[in-house]
Formats: C-alpha cells, sequence, structure tokens
C-alpha cells in the first residue's frame, strides 16, 4: 500500500514536505487572479463613468441650450398673448413645445438617468431633470388650453355679462391652474442643498415665475367662478363704487370722496345713486375699529369717512364704509369696490376720450392731470366732487354701453389690479374667503411667501398736494443673522415738485405743515410678517418712530414734511423671521404718479 502511495505522490512531482509550499502558490495565485479581475472591473466601470460623464456633460450642454431658448421664447408668448397676437402666439407655443421637448429628451436618457444616482453631481443633474419636466409640462398641457381661451367672455360686451361663455372660460381655466398648481408643487419639492450656483439659481428663477403665473391662473380660475353670482347671474345684487383720490393720500391709495351704486342682475350692469362722503358727516358715538387699528389710529377711522383707510387693510376700510353708507342712507350693499383717477386713465385707452360735464373731455394722457389738479384750481370742494362722480360715471357708462376692444380692457384691469388701483372687498365671508391674499383683495397677509415690507403714506397735511409727490423706494436684503432672522435695508425718498406759489385755497387746504406749500406725510413701515422695524434715521440723523402692529407685522410710523421742490429720505432697518430666503418684496400705496423702485436680492443663507 504504501509504494503505491509513495509512487503516486512522486508521479504528481509532489512530495509530502512539498505540499504546504503548494497550498501558498494556490492561495497567491487566487488573489491575483482576484486582483486582476477587481482592476479589470475598475477599469470598465471606469471607462463607463468617464464616457457616461462625457454624455451626460454633451447632454447637458444640449439641455442648457434648449433651456435658455424656451425662456426667450416664453417671454415673447407672454406679450403676444397680452397683446392678443394669436397668430404668433400660436407659432412661439410650437417652437417652444419644440425646445421643452428637447430639452426633456436630453435629460430622460439613460445616462443622464446614470449621473443622477452618482455622488456630487446626482443632486444637480435631478434638479435641471425637474426644471425640463416643468417647462415642458407647462408648454404641453397648461399653454395651449390658455391659448384656446377666449378671456374676453370675462369682461362684459355691451353692459352684460355672457354666463353660458363665462362657463365655459371656467372650465379651461380650471384645467390650466391645476396643471401649473401640480408643476409648482413638485418644483417647490426639489431640495437646493448641495446644488451648484448656476443650478439653484436657475431652480431659484423658475420657482419666481412659476409662483407668479399660479397667481395668476388661481386668480383668473376665482375670477371665472365668482362672477357670475358677482354679477347678480343668481339673484340681484348691488355694490358700493368708491373713488379714491391721491392728491390726499391714505394707505390704499387716496381719500374716499365721491361714491356710486352698481346694480348687477343676470349679468347685466348699471350705475344707480350717485353721492360724495362729505354729505355723510361724521360719526359719534365712532363706529368699531380693530384694537390694533385703533391704537395706531385712535378712533379716526370709525368717526370719518375719508379716514377709514388710513389702514392698509382694505377689508376693514371697505366694512366701515359699507355702515357708514348703511346708516346715512338706510341702504345695504354686497361689497365694495375701489378705483382711482389712474384706473380711469387705463380704462380710457379702451374707451377713446369720454365727454364729461362742463364742456371737458377726459382722454387716457390727460385724465389724471384734469382729475387731481387742473379741476382743483377752477372749482370748489362740493363741485370736485360732484365732478369727480360724473367723471367717473361717464367712463363707466362707456364702458357697459359702447363696443370696447375687449383685450384693451383686459389688460387695463389686469395693469390697474397688478398696481392695486382696482380693491375688491364682499361682504359675503364665503366669497371674500375665495379671495385669500391676492392683490385685489388688498389684504394685509398675516404670512409672507417673501419677505415683504409695506410702505403706506397717508397725508398729514389737510390738503391736496399729494398730486405733486414723486415717491422711491430701494429695499436692500442684507446679512443672514446667527438666529435665522436677517437684516433689510429700506430707503424711501419722497420729492416735491409742487409749486412755490400759485395754488388755490381748495389744494393747499388746511396747511397743517405751516407752510401752505408743504406736504406733510405721514410714513407707514410695514415689517415682513413676524418681522421687526429697528430704527429709522430721517436725512442721515436718528429720528424715533411711533410703533403699533397690526396682523403680525411691527409698524413704525415717521413724518416727513417735503417744501415745494425738496426731497426727504427715510432710512428703516428691519428684520424678517427666520428664513433663508435672499428676495424680498415692496408693497406700496398707490400714487398719482407711479413710485421709482428697486429691490436689491442676495444669495440665500444656506448657500
Amino acid at each position: 500500500m504504501l509504494p503505491s502511495v509513495r509512487f503516486h505522490e512522486t508521479e504528481c512531482g509532489v512530495t509530502q514536505s512539498e505540499r504546504p509550499r503548494r497550498r501558498r502558490g494556490r492561495s497567491r495565485r487566487r488573489r491575483r487572479l482576484r486582483l486582476r479581475r477587481a482592476l479589470l472591473a475598475s477599469l470598465v466601470v471606469g471607462s463607463l463613468l468617464l464616457v457616461t460623464g462625457g454624455w451626460v456633460g454633451f447632454r447637458g450642454w444640449q439641455a442648457r441650450a434648449h433651456l435658455l431658448n424656451a425662456a426667450g421664447l416664453a417671454r415673447e408668448l407672454s406679450a403676444q398673448v397680452v397683446s392678443g397676437d394669436t397668430g404668433r402666439a400660436q407659432r412661439t407655443l410650437a417652437a417652444l413645445q419644440e425646445q421643452s421637448a428637447a430639452a426633456r429628451a436630453a435629460t430622460g436618457d439613460p445616462g443622464w438617468w446614470l449621473g443622477r444616482h452618482t455622488p456630487f453631481v446626482g443632486d444637480n443633474l435631478a434638479a435641471v431633470r425637474q426644471i425640463s419636466v416643468a417647462i415642458d409640462d407647462l408648454a404641453r398641457t397648461a399653454f395651449p388650453p390658455l391659448l384656446r381661451t377666449d378671456l374676453t367672455d370675462l369682461v362684459p360686451a355691451g353692459g352684460r355679462l355672457d354666463p353660458a361663455g363665462l362657463r365655459t372660460v371656467s372650465a379651461q381655466l380650471s384645467s390650466v391652474d391645476d396643471t401649473v398648481q401640480q408643476t409648482r408643487a413638485s418644483l417647490a419639492a426639489v431640495p437646493t442643498d448641495g446644488l451648484v450656483g448656476q443650478v439653484r439659481e436657475a431652480l431659484t428663477d423658475l420657482r419666481g415665475e412659476i409662483d407668479r403665473l399660479a397667481a395668476l391662473t388661481a386668480a383668473a380660475d376665482q375670477a371665472s367662478r365668482l362672477l357670475p353670482p358677482l354679477l347678480g347671474v343668481d339673484g340681484p345684487r348691488r355694490y358700493l363704487l368708491v373713488f379714491q383720490n391721491p392728491a390726499e393720500l391714505r394707505a390704499t391709495g387716496g381719500m374716499v370722496g365721491a361714491y356710486a351704486v352698481i346694480h348687477a342682475e343676470d349679468g347685466r350692469i348699471r350705475l344707480g345713486r350717485q353721492g360724495t362722503s362729505a354729505a355723510f358727516g361724521h360719526f359719534l358715538p365712532p363706529l368699531k375699529v380693530p384694537p390694533e387699528v385703533r391704537a395706531i389710529w385712535t378712533d379716526l377711522p370709525g368717526i370719518y369717512p375719508a379716514d377709514v383707510n388710513l389702514t392698509p387693510h382694505f377689508p376693514t376700510a371697505a366694512a366701515l364704509y359699507r355702515e357708514m353708507f348703511r346708516r346715512r342712507t338706510g341702504g345695504t350693499v354686497d361689497g365694495v369696490l375701489a378705483v382711482d383717477p389712474v384706473v380711469l386713465s387705463y380704462l380710457l385707452k379702451a374707451t377713446g376720450p369720454v365727454s364729461v360735464p362742463g364742456g371737458l373731455t377726459l382722454a387716457s394722457d390727460t385724465a389724471v392731470r384734469t382729475l387731481l389738479s387742473d379741476s382743483y384750481q377752477r372749482m370748489d370742494n362740493d363741485r370736485q366732487d360732484a365732478f369727480f362722480a360724473a367723471s367717473a360715471a361717464g367712463v363707466f357708462n362707456a364702458l357697459l354701453k359702447e363696443n370696447i376692444n375687449s383685450r384693451a380692457l383686459l389688460s387695463a384691469f389686469d395693469r390697474a389690479v397688478t398696481e392695486r388701483r382696482i380693491l375688491f372687498w364682499s361682504a359675503r365671508p364665503e366669497e371674500q374667503r375665495t379671495f385669500g391674499d391676492s392683490r385685489i383683495a388688498g389684504t394685509l397677509p398675516e404670512r409672507d411667501t417673501v419677505p415683504t415690507v409695506g410702505v403706506f403714506l397717508n397725508d398729514g397735511s389737510g390738503a391736496k398736494l399729494g398730486y405733486y409727490l414723486r415717491p422711491a423706494a430701494t429695499l436692500t436684503v442684507g446679512d443672514c443673522r446667527p438666529d435665522g432672522r436677517r437684516e433689510l435695508r429700506l430707503r424711501v425718498t419722497l420729492h416735491s415738485a409742487a409749486p412755490k406759489s400759485g395754488l388755490s385755497k381748495s389744494v393747499t387746504g388746511l396747511a397743517l405743515a405751516g407752510d401752505p406749500y408743504t406736504v406733510r406725510t405721514l410714513v407707514s413701515v410695514y415689517s415682513p410678517a413676524g418681522g421687526a422695524v429697528l430704527g429709522a434715521r430721517l436725512d442721515g440723523v436718528e429720528t424715533p418712530m411711533s410703533s403699533g402692529a397690526e396682523r403680525g407685522r411691527r409698524v413704525g410710523r415717521a413724518t416727513a414734511d417735503v417744501g415745494p421742490g425738496a426731497s426727504r429720505t427715510l432710512e428703516v432697518t428691519l428684520l424678517t423671521a427666520k428664513t433663508g430666503a435672499g428676495a424680498a418684496e415692496l408693497w406700496l400705496t398707490p400714487t398719482a404718479t407711479p413710485w421709482t423702485t428697486h429691490v436689491v436680492t442676495a444669495p440665500s443663507c444656506d448657500q
């Protein structure tokens, strides 16, 4: 047995003593084999990543070009829709869809998918993909029905709204709004941590544009659903149409001077009774005023019709004026609609010149001067109010009775609502809630999506010198603080273009500033929601500000007397609530001459 065994071992070339060395050799060969396989696998994967990275870079370059083209086409489309150039808008939409689809395709292939799941660059590629999908969804799903929608059905023609046409528009706008809101929600869910600057900036910009689009589509959707009941399709309605006079400034635009009653039934509109606030006298004991407003303005808003809108929160002012109207006339109304002479000038672009009592003609480019300057030089106070009411009635009658270019009218309304020159409040709570914090509601929001600073002006002269005021405001986003809040620096400049002599007594009024030609303005600065007002300087000198609060915002108020040809500058430092945002917004009192504004943004605090 043993020889055979030895023979076998000898024949195999391995003796008993060589066996351990042989095992060690096989182990080394196996390790070398595993190493070679690992190196080969690494080489293959590395090569794949290099190729994929190059492919993703190439596709990213393509996507960027397509997205830039799409952005330019979207801006063109917006301008063409507003101008009513449907033919060009359709061609622009086709080009936009081509570019957005190409961007979506460039970010949707397997190479891009693999890149989205790699460290460091994955989040950026995922964000670019989301941007491409959002733009393509809007181009394919939201914009086509929006172009097909005849928005002129939202405007009464011949004094009447067509309920059937409005129902069609309502269904189309509801579908568009659903798409826009879904796109907005998907973009809001994209994390920004770890994104490179260009991608983060592109995402932030797109979110801002989608937010604005979402506000517009939501407002249009609301309007299409609310207009039928508001215009009496379900039963008669009555509203107060009040005219704010920015020659004597109030926070929402101007002192309420004249009014008219609007009757609406089955979509048809007509003007009824007209009058002036002066005929109401004053109210003692005062009407009930919200405690926060009373702490800032005492009982004035509840005593004098001219002071109901010392507060910028239009629902408070409208409810007070409605009750004053009820007590003096015995009539009740379903809501209050406010406009000013600048709105009339916009509407006159759609109607053309309108003849008014006294042989005068109101035209778009001269209406503001005629109503807020010329008339005061020629008439006493009673005749001015009557002339103002008759002028407004003449413009509205032209809108209701004549064939008007509907798109020009829509453009005028859009501009006026954007500038907060048209405000509406419904006395029916369920309707008022649907307006939310939209611009037309004139609601001072208790929460901010973007930190918002309010600058509201009230005349302290007892005069009508507001026509000569030239306001400007700059808001600069400052440093991020350790507590998560952010500093904001506000600079408000008031310049007076008033002459040094030659104005009538009805313009210079009570001359509470001392010099009849000096404009005294009460400047109320409202912090962002949950924020604070830290301090102020007037013309470089520290100045005290009376303090208060309204609807979750701190309020600081300073007084600025501005002589003819002079300027005063108020600088205010504010704080936001906790926020990482580098953007901010201004909310301003609409004035006879539009504000000059500038907002200086900053990087977000997490960059």
